[in-house]
């Protein structure tokens, strides 16, 4: 058994192996004995309880008497909303619902790791890179829906003025840096999630260890707090990506 096998993961590897190698084999990976690792059962996990809230909200749904799942949820929308629109300005509502997919999903993964027998799943890095390929993606291919091949101008730098010769020299110099600028940003998404979350995770199974009185409560505060804000400033630098991608002036 992988150490510190989690009971779901244990289970998923007990009775499940079976699907985890038809998609391994599927996509020309060899079958394992115990396929399941820990961060993907909790992905599923957080999905899951994801859909299965949304769905309640949604049968709860009421113009006249929101309840106080209704209350938060519009709350949230309405604050991703004005920092689309901040961000992003025209045609930014058609965004919404992917910052939203991405901010609820690490918000849920952060704050999950919370609860005794779980784990975090954004604390392991496949996790993270996986989030952050995914908004690289994202604002890639709104760049080209908004503006087409000419998306691949903003690589290229301003037009200086400097007449053909002289765009073409700088566009020679900012293409590269624009790539590996492009590049970076997956990067940074990945490690600053990741850094964070695990941090959190080991501060407070280390003070867990020492004492169960105050000193834990406090870390696990303060992990709540940070789970808000890694959630938020994911979901924002990706606005910030999708803004620049899809702006004439930029």
């Amino acid at each position: 058994m992988h150490e510190h096998e989690l009971w779901l993961t244990a289970l998923c590897n007990d009775h499940l192996a079976g699907v985890a190698n038809s998609i391994l084999t599927a996509v020309g990976q060899p079958a394992q004995g115990r396929p399941w690792a820990n961060y993907i059962t909790m992905e599923l996990l957080v999905a899951a309880i994801i859909i299965t809230l949304f769905g309640i909200l949604k049968s709860q749904l009421s113009m006249d008497r929101p309840g106080g799942l209704q209350l938060a949820m519009e709350a949230v929308h309405g604050f991703l909303s004005d920092n689309a629109h901040d961000n992003i300005h025209h045609g930014y509502r058609r965004h919404i619902p992917f910052f939203a997919s991405l901010f609820f999903f690490v918000l849920f993964s952060n704050l999950i790791g919370i609860i005794p027998t779980l784990e975090s799943p954004t604390m392991f890095p496949p996790v993270p890179a996986g989030l952050a390929l995914t908004a690289f993606l994202y604002y890639n291919i709104q760049g080209f829906i908004e503006g087409g091949i000419g998306y691949l101008k903003q690589f290229a730098g301003p037009s200086m003025g400097f007449g053909f010769l002289g765009n073409t020299a700088m566009a020679c110099l900012m293409i590269p840096i624009e790539i590996v600028s492009h590049c970076a940003r997956p990067i940074s998404l990945t490690i600053r999630l990741f850094a964070n979350m695990f941090a959190g995770e080991q501060v407070t199974l280390v003070f867990l260890s020492m004492t169960y009185f105050l000193a834990p409560v406090l870390f696990m505060g303060l992990h709540v707090f940070v789970s808000f804000v890694q959630a938020y400033v994911f979901a924002l630098l990706t606005m910030i990506y999708v803004g620049m991608a899809v702006s004439h002036e930029h």
